[in-house]
């Protein structure tokens, strides 16, 4: 959901333009997402994964 849409109910404007105190608020809200995992790390986990399972492929010899 984007605040574009949205009319404050206290300025009667847009969200996404913040003319108030409650607009301002109300866009953090939705634009906070929180921290995000970046590619190159869910990448590195990927490949660790992969090498985990291929050592423990060569050393159980089950592939």
């Amino acid at each position: 959901m984007s605040c574009d849409h949205l009319i404050c109910a206290r300025c009667s404007h847009p969200v996404s333009e913040g003319r108030c105190p409650t607009c301002r608020a109300a866009r953090e809200e939705f634009h906070d997402h929180g921290p995000a995992l970046s590619p190159a790390l869910v990448l590195a986990a990927l490949v660790l994964l992969l090498a985990l399972s291929l050592v423990l492929a060569v050393r159980y010899g089950s592939y």
